[in-house]
């Protein structure tokens, strides 16, 4: 499995906070499911926060059921981030997930201020939006760092099925 650190420029000498997440990989009809932002313009790979006493597998699934409605089978931990800024080190842990059918999207307050919606893109599509995290870098920080994120992950996923 790859790991990507991630150091951001604003980071403490120690981190004091931890926040985890999964993110799920899922590839039907050679398109990848990606959340969108509507009103920020904003793309990212579906997913989110562990809970208490929630497997990384089951937070893997319930984030990709919530935010685009559509219900997977995760099957294989393949890339980890971690991300430091300021006080905090992120961890991404990322999954490819096998498509099973749909259900109910569960938005949260902010996923819905934002107008986030599921897309399905051509995976070259999306590694070219995600390629362009350095556009961001003197206008929007946290853009880059989603972006840089998710084209490691990505990459990685490529590199993985070129080895298979």
């Amino acid at each position: 499995m790859k790991t990507l650190d991630v150091y951001g420029d604003n980071r403490f000498e120690t981190y004091t906070k931890i926040r985890e997440a999964c993110r799920g990989i899922v590839v039907k009809d050679d398109k990848i499911l990606l959340s969108y932002e509507t009103n920020t313009d904003m793309y990212n790979i579906p997913g989110g926060g562990l809970e208490q006493n929630e497997s990384y597998e089951e937070c893997c699934a319930r984030e990709v059921a919530e935010e685009t409605g559509v219900k997977v089978e995760v099957t294989q931990k393949y890339f980890l981030t971690n991300e430091y800024y300021e006080e905090w080190l992120f961890i991404s842990h990322y999954f490819i997930c096998k498509y099973i059918g749909t259900t109910e999207r569960k938005l949260s307050p902010r996923e819905i201020k934002v107008g986030m919606e599921p897309r399905w893109v051509p995976l070259n599509e999306a590694i070219e939006i995600f390629s362009k995290h350095q556009d961001y870098a003197a206008t929007d920080e946290e853009k880059r760092c989603i972006y840089l994120r998710e084209y490691n992950a990505l990459k990685a996923l490529v590199e993985l099925s070129d080895n298979m």
